[in-house]
């Protein structure tokens, strides 16, 4: 497994969304992008936490974050948990494979139950700054410890305004 740091170039990701192809590399955000990864269709420690980020998704735009959601659900799970999640101003991603899950230094997870995704990464968060680099890295390898993402957007403005440096750069 590759081990991120931050202050390092992010490694790339495309993804396929409902709008059609993202690309980490096109991204041109005023501070920083933010990427959820989250576990799938399956979780709903997921939804809960999705749910969350698609209300803050204004604070983070408001910020000059622009915010997706990615995980290795095809497009029909993609589109359901859109739909059934009330997912209307977030950016869902899906088609994450395993190996840019391994470059991303996600946790993999083989399925225990038919409902899960085959195999599925567990819950990151990372946010890239405008220059493509690493400044925040959150990886877990369970599906209940997630950061506190309604302080992020006032956490962003303070990195920024205080033009506050990616911590974590020495291994």
């Amino acid at each position: 497994m590759t081990r991120l740091m931050p202050g390092t170039p992010a490694p790339a990701l495309d993804v396929a969304t409902a709008a059609g192809p993202w690309s980490l590399a096109a991204q041109t955000p005023a501070s920083f992008t933010v990427i959820v990864v989250y576990r799938g269709l399956h979780c709903p420690v997921c939804k809960g936490f999705l749910t969350e980020v698609n209300r803050l998704v204004p604070e983070f735009a408001a910020v000059g974050a622009n915010v997706i959601a990615v995980s290795m659900d095809g497009a029909d799970r993609a589109e359901k948990a859109v739909a059934d999640w009330g997912l209307d101003a977030l950016t869902v991603g899906y088609g994450l494979t395993e190996d840019q899950a391994r470059a991303w230094s996600l946790y993999l997870t083989t399925a225990i139950k038919d409902t899960e995704t085959p195999v599925f990464a567990e819950p990151g968060l990372f946010l890239v700054d405008a220059k493509g680099h690493l400044y925040l890295i959150n990886i877990a390898s369970m599906p209940f410890a997630r950061p506190d993402m309604a302080s992020l957007p006032a956490k962003i403005t303070m990195a920024m305004t205080n033009n506050y440096p990616a911590r974590g750069t020495r291994a």
